[in-house]
């Protein structure tokens, strides 16, 4: 078995200088969407599972999605699990969770663990700003979140990258967290210019397609897109107003890599592979065990019930049911793993 090492140092550039706190997302994110590197690879985790988050992150992805919203996780689980990126890919991997709905308390849980957010289903300037308005400290930013106590150890983890920034940790974890959001209407893409021009501290959206295509009461063609007129109209109006504020976009990109280089055409951000999706395989594996092994009359009458074929082997050792037999000259090893005794 072949496998690839983790090639280069992902986000370790952006890191903290502590791995309690978030990397910094939001450079990272403009960085990616300005050119000066290459965009975002992440992975996406369907599945709530902190092993599997653990046998993932040495990977090195640059960033890993956690579905909070559509699993069947809790808040420890999805703490355990980013701090699992976080770690176990020293570093390497950006963790992002996708809140489930636009709840306050969801908002901090998840970037008091050290994750930067997705929040699914943004319609409206008003849910725009109250996410934001969770997501930040102080008044300048009509901040609502509650600093944390002890989530990061006063003198340990709290260390500030810029620790002559006004506001100190605080206002440097403003700076290092991302906030992306998701379009999944045609409410959302009718009302993004107004929510990008009133939010600026919006740094990323995600057109979700397939809730898009679901609620505009189309076929979702497993939000892979399509060319209904109104689908058409309505990604044109996307595309246009995220070239005029200029904002980083994100989305899916998988399959052979024509596929994939079309799918992530523009964005600063690409998922491109999937636990669920892998997983998938299992059914052409599945498939192809059952063809090697049909049905067929097994046991001590096995041989009398049909013509058991045979081939040569080469002279030396073979090992017969876990016993290895010599060879002077070249013997009949039947296909049902007896062999005769050479003579």
């Amino acid at each position: 078995m072949n496998v690839i090492p983790p090639q280069g140092e992902g986000m370790k550039a952006y890191r903290a200088p502590s791995l309690f706190q978030p990397h910094r997302a939001r450079q990272a994110l403009r960085d990616a969407h300005e050119g000066k590197i290459p965009p975002l690879v992440g992975f996406y985790f369907g599945l709530s599972s902190v092993p599997l988050a653990r046998h993932i992150a040495p990977f090195g992805f640059d960033a890993a999605w956690v579905d909070w919203e559509h699993s069947s996780c809790n808040v420890e689980t999805m703490t355990e699990m980013v701090h699992s990126l976080m770690f176990c890919s020293e570093g390497r991997t950006m963790p992002f969770v996708r809140i489930p709905g636009h709840d306050h308390a969801a908002v901090g849980y998840a970037l008091d663990c050290g994750a930067s957010i997705v929040v699914p289903q943004v319609d409206t300037v008003e849910q725009a700003k109250h996410v934001v308005s969770a997501a930040k400290f102080g008044t300048k930013y009509n901040g609502s979140r509650s600093a944390p106590p002890f989530r990061l150890i006063p003198g340990l983890t709290d260390q500030a990258i810029d620790d002559k920034m006004v506001g100190g940790i605080h206002e440097n974890l403003n700076h290092q967290a991302a906030i992306m959001i998701q379009i999944e209407s045609l409410e959302g893409i009718r009302n993004l210019d107004a929510i990008l021009t009133e939010v600026p501290d919006i740094d990323a959206v995600w057109l979700g397609t397939l809730d898009a295509k679901v609620s505009m009461n189309l076929p979702s063609n497993g939000g892979m897109g399509g060319n209904e007129p109104e689908w058409v109209e309505a990604v044109e109006l996307y595309e246009k107003t995220m070239a005029k504020h200029d904002k980083p976009k994100a989305g899916f990109a998988m399959g052979p890599p024509e596929m994939m280089r079309m799918m992530g055409k523009g964005k600063s951000f690409v998922v491109t592979c999937a636990d669920v999706l892998s997983f998938m395989s299992l059914g052409g594996d599945l498939k192809g065990a059952h063809d090697v092994f049909p049905a067929e009359p097994l046991g001590v009458n096995a041989a009398s019930k049909k013509s058991v074929p045979t081939k040569q082997m080469n002279n030396g050792p073979v090992a017969v049911d876990g016993e290895q037999v010599k060879h002077e000259e070249k013997v009949l090893i039947a296909a049902n793993g007896s062999a005769p005794r050479p003579e």
